[in-house]
């Protein structure tokens, strides 16, 4: 029978070593035994066993986005694209819909679209195109998707924009962002004015 370290342990099931303790805390992953120094020992089969449990489900999720409610009829495009491409493929799928900047990454539904990879929920995900997900950042996103085996799907990959109009669209989002940020300050200062007057 094969023993692991609790730092073996954290690199083959891909979680930290302060989770693991927190597992053995709460019952969840226990070690078989501790060492004369204390440091705790996994039965290799077991950490298998866990490890199988954490492999993705094979939910495929389609993730579209537009920056404002004038631009709903886009969001639909967008949707039943993905849609189109999904349900022809695979059997059990969600799409993700959002409203809100590109900049924006508090947005509902980015940050469920982030929880479920991290949390080993979906085993591909679905764009449209790149910046859907975020105006900067997607590469991020999809380095976490890398880090837990989820396959990252541009249908739209061979028909990016040029680096022109990219440039433009970035520059576009930045101004459009802070100048909301600045009228929405100024009308909630005007709005207390008026509450004093």
């Amino acid at each position: 029978m094969e023993h692991v370290s609790i730092g073996e342990a954290a690199i083959i099931l891909g979680l930290s070593v302060v989770t693991l303790r927190r597992w053995d805390r709460s019952g969840l992953l226990k070690p078989v035994f501790r060492t004369f120094g204390n440091h705790r020992r996994y039965n290799l089969s077991d950490i298998t066993k866990m490890f199988n449990k954490n492999v993705n489900s094979d939910k495929v999720i389609g993730y579209s986005r537009v920056s404002s409610f004038d631009q709903k009829k886009d969001l639909e495009t967008q949707t039943n694209v993905l849609k189109n491409y999904i349900k022809n493929k695979y059997d059990n799928f969600e799409i993700i819909e959002d409203l809100g900047s590109g900049l924006n990454y508090k947005k509902r539904g980015i940050k469920r679209l982030i929880k479920m990879i991290c949390g080993r929920e979906i085993s591909k995900l679905v764009l449209t195109h790149k910046d859907r997900l975020l105006r900067f950042g997607s590469e991020i996103i999809i380095q976490l998707c890398e880090k837990f085996n989820i396959e990252v799907i541009i249908l739209n990959s061979d028909t990016e924009e040029s680096f022109e109009k990219t440039l433009c669209n970035d520059i576009i989002s930045i101004i459009t962002v802070f100048s909301a940020k600045l009228y929405g300050k100024r009308s909630h200062k005007n709005k207390k004015l008026l509450q004093i007057a």
